[in-house]
């Protein structure tokens, strides 16, 4: 007989292993990275003991086997590591340097630029067409008008799809409304004129034939045609013409005529009346400089009508 005995013997083995990269980029980033794997090694000793099966020998054999469970145990760590690289303050000067001589070259640019349209807006002034001097010229520049009702005094009535106005004496069903004139019959036109313009008017009666800023007083004493520096206006009655601005009175003679043409080149600062019938008389002209559209208006006791050309 023999016996069998084991022996477990388990031992743990534990391997660290770590590495370490070090990565250099402009800029400052730390990653942690950690792997374990675990490592031990647990060996079985199996021990069995018989005696020998030869009879002239007492001995016995030894018979050791061995059993061997192996685990690895591995911890992995990874650090990255960025770095930011700086400019130094003299780059950031160089910058600005850079970017102060850009400026200047643009500067001088738009200022060789303006003196170029500058020189072409003169030739262009230059190239104008003369002031016009026959009926036919002035046509040229004929506009269309219309009369505005909300602006129209309470006794004026319009007809002939607004180009024509009388003083009937009778309030009319006006609304209320802000641009109305309250202190005498007066009427504006809807159009606001800012280049060469002709139009003409037939009249009868006591009539002033205007052109106005917008922003005229609609409710003050001095809010007639004339009266302020803000309208320009010939008289028409009886007698004669005359003309009217910021309430000084020029008498003005030339034919008597039921038609006069009026001639704007705002920009010339040029305002024309002119007597029309087979010929055309100027009867007034104004030099100055105006610095709003002008909205050709009336004042009347009587009819005044805009003519279509």
């Amino acid at each position: 007989n023999y016996s069998s005995q084991s022996i477990c013997c388990p031992v743990c083995l534990s391997v660290p292993l770590s590495l370490c990269l070090s990565l250099s980029v402009p800029l400052s980033l730390s990653v942690p990275l950690s792997l374990s794997v675990p490592l031990s090694l647990c060996p079985s000793l199996s021990l069995s003991v018989r005696p020998s099966l030869c009879p002239s020998l007492s001995l016995f054999f030894l018979s050791l086997s061995l059993s061997v469970s192996l685990s690895l145990s591995v911890s992995l760590s990874l650090s990255v590591r960025l770095s930011l690289s700086v400019r130094p303050l003299q780059y950031f000067g160089d910058v600005s340097k850079t970017v102060s001589e850009l400026r200047e070259k643009l500067e001088d640019l738009l200022k060789g630029e303006c003196t170029k349209i500058s020189t072409t807006v003169n030739i262009v002034d230059v190239l104008q067409p003369p002031e016009p001097k026959t009926r036919k010229q002035f046509l040229q520049y004929s506009c269309q008008l219309t009369l505005d009702p909300n602006t129209a005094y309470t006794h004026l009535s319009l007809s002939k799809g607004n180009r024509k106005v009388t003083n009937t004496g009778q309030v009319q069903p006006y609304p209320d409304h802000p641009d109305r004139f309250t202190n005498y019959c007066q009427v504006l036109c809807r159009e606001g004129l800012s280049g060469r313009c002709y139009w003409e008017v037939e009249w009868s009666g006591d009539v002033y034939t205007a052109v106005s800023y917008k922003d005229i007083s609609r409710t003050e004493s001095d809010s007639l045609f004339g009266d302020n520096n803000k309208s320009w206006s010939l008289h028409y009655y009886s007698d004669g013409y005359c003309f009217r601005h910021n309430n000084v009175v020029t008498k003005v003679s030339g034919p008597q005529s039921s038609r006069v043409g009026v001639y704007l080149d705002h920009k010339a600062g040029t305002l024309s009346f002119y007597s029309v019938s087979d010929t055309m008389t100027l009867l007034h002209i104004v030099q100055t400089t105006f610095t709003q559209p002008l909205y050709p208006g009336f004042s009347l006791n009587g009819t005044a009508e805009l003519v279509k050309l």
